[in-house]
């Protein structure tokens, strides 16, 4: 039997539960970049073409039980020198504030942290840097946590652990951290908060962001945005105006080619385009700031609300229930950064990142290059990924919901007007969704599916997982892993591969 190293294949009896270093790859955040795109191009193991048509033969080869439940997704790390020898790693932040580093081979733990074991909850991912040196995870205690890829040993100096909220009984931190290298050749960790199911309580959603290399950080609120400080709970009469969150799977995302950061609010006031003082409630908008997360005179550098933004707010619609998908551009269109943003309420948005509202400024109302339907309908709570077609030149956008999954590519009309234009779906509902050696993979209700991203074809489903809520797969060196509500970690492999002798029937 063939066995899997890597991206390349070796005869052997056993599985070499390490990847070859000049083959392997890896994921370090939620959906695999800065960007959240979730598409990971290097894999080759799993494939429909060149080579072997082998995504059909998924198969787990291995499922063990966590210490807790894991609402989100693993990050991984290949090659990894610890006290058990070169291993390669998945870090998974658990619901419970717990950070577990797992051998990705056998899913045994080489070492775990738990930091705080209250207020609340946590639904995040944890992020690692790209020296590949320092993992980092949100704790109950308010806090990011920075520890070593090897041993776990946390840093305790230059501003570590780093504040991400004051009041972590209220605010929460449900979204995945994010690290992005900006063009100066800083690196930035970004925490977004927002609140607890029921939208109720005194938390004004914000970012932190953390500059990894000096260890200061910036905040950025999306009510009272002129103020740039971590509020205390009952900041009253500091911050009267409460309940926009930024909540999104993936909190921040990063465009390198407009070289901002983008995020989205859910609901709560808005008056950016009230002409007066104070103008500092961004609810329901996206919002762009600079990569250390500084805005401009108290608002950001440049804003989107639709007009609908008070409809949404009195029927709890959240635009920001995505982050922007940030899309690759042909050269022929006649904008060059655009992004997609999709919300609760069922809808599709086109957007111009060079000019969010349509004009220059900050608080326009509309300006974006088309709306449609999401076309299985529903609401939208998962991030959407991203695809670039190689042998067309097409740019794709994969959307799943509890409804289904939908396929769009972006178009070009005759005068380089780009247009999101809907190609397929299929009523099979799914978290996140990813895309690896071009195959959309994603986890819903009939388990793990993996089809074709052009036509949506079948070409994969297996239904051994537990439920999903938030988790969504990773897919890298030949592997799947994802978890489930069981506290499950899942792992699959192609040709029925079998790793230490581990037979799963």
């Amino acid at each position: 039997m063939k066995m899997l190293v890597g991206a390349g294949w070796l005869a052997a009896g056993v599985f070499v539960g390490t990847c070859v270093p000049a083959a392997c790859a890896d994921w370090l955040q939620f959906n695999y970049d800065a960007a959240h795109g979730g598409n990971n191009a290097l894999e080759h193991a799993i494939s429909t073409s060149p080579g072997p048509a082998n995504v059909s033969t998924l198969r787990p080869i291995r499922h063990v039980t966590l210490s807790n439940v894991v609402d989100g997704a693993p990050a991984f790390v290949a090659g990894v020198s610890t006290a058990f020898g070169a291993k390669d790693l998945l870090f998974l932040t658990t619901r419970n504030g717990e950070l577990l580093a797992v051998d990705a081979s056998t899913g045994e733990s080489i070492w775990s942290r738990h930091p705080a074991t209250g207020p609340r909850y946590t639904t995040s991912s944890p992020a690692v840097d790209p020296a590949r040196q320092f993992v980092y995870s949100y704790g109950l205690d308010g806090y990011v946590h920075k520890y070593g890829v090897n041993d776990g040993a946390e840093t305790t100096a230059g501003g570590w652990p780093q504040l991400a909220t004051l009041k972590p009984d209220i605010e929460k931190g449900s979204s995945a951290l994010t690290i992005a290298t900006a063009q100066d050749g800083s690196s930035y960790l970004y925490v977004a908060n927002g609140g607890y199911p029921g939208d109720a309580g005194d938390y004004q959603g914000h970012i932190t962001a953390i500059n990894l290399g000096t260890g200061t950080q910036n905040v950025f609120n999306a009510n009272c945005s002129d103020q740039t400080v971590h509020f205390v709970e009952l900041a009253l009469p500091d911050c009267a105006r409460v309940q926009s969150a930024i909540w999104a799977r993936p909190g921040v995302v990063y465009d390198a080619g407009t070289d901002r950061i983008y995020m989205a609010t859910g609901n709560g006031p808005f008056d950016g385009n009230s002409g007066s003082a104070p103008n500092h409630d961004w609810g329901d908008s996206v919002l762009a700031l600079s990569p250390s997360g500084t805005g401009a005179g108290g608002s950001p550098l440049a804003s989107y609300t639709p007009t609908d933004y008070q409809a949404l707010q009195d029927s709890d619609q959240d635009l920001g229930s995505t982050a922007p998908a940030i899309l690759p551009v042909p050269v022929s269109s006649a904008f060059r950064h655009l992004a997609a943003q999709s919300g609760k309420d069922a809808k599709i948005r086109l957007l111009n990142l060079d000019s969010l509202g349509g004009l220059a400024g900050v608080g326009h109302l509309g300006g974006e290059l088309q709306i449609i339907n999401l076309p299985q309908g529903g609401e939208i709570l998962t991030q959407p990924a991203v695809w670039f077609n190689r042998v067309d030149s097409s740019t794709w956008l994969f959307i799943a919901n509890g409804n289904g999954i939908a396929g769009l590519q972006l178009v070009m009309g005759t005068t380089g007007i780009p247009a999101l234009s809907p190609r397929w779906h299929v009523m099979d509902s799914g978290t996140s969704p990813i895309v690896a050696n071009g195959i959309v993979f994603y986890a819903g209700s009939a388990g793990l599916t993996a089809r074709d991203p052009v036509s949506g074809n079948l070409l994969w489903n297996d239904g051994s997982i537990g439920g999903v809520h938030w988790q969504s797969p990773i897919v890298v060196n030949g592997t799947l892993y994802v978890t489930d509500q069981s506290g499950q970690l899942w792992m699959y492999a192609v040709d029925q591969i079998f790793r230490d002798g581990f037979d799963p029937s």
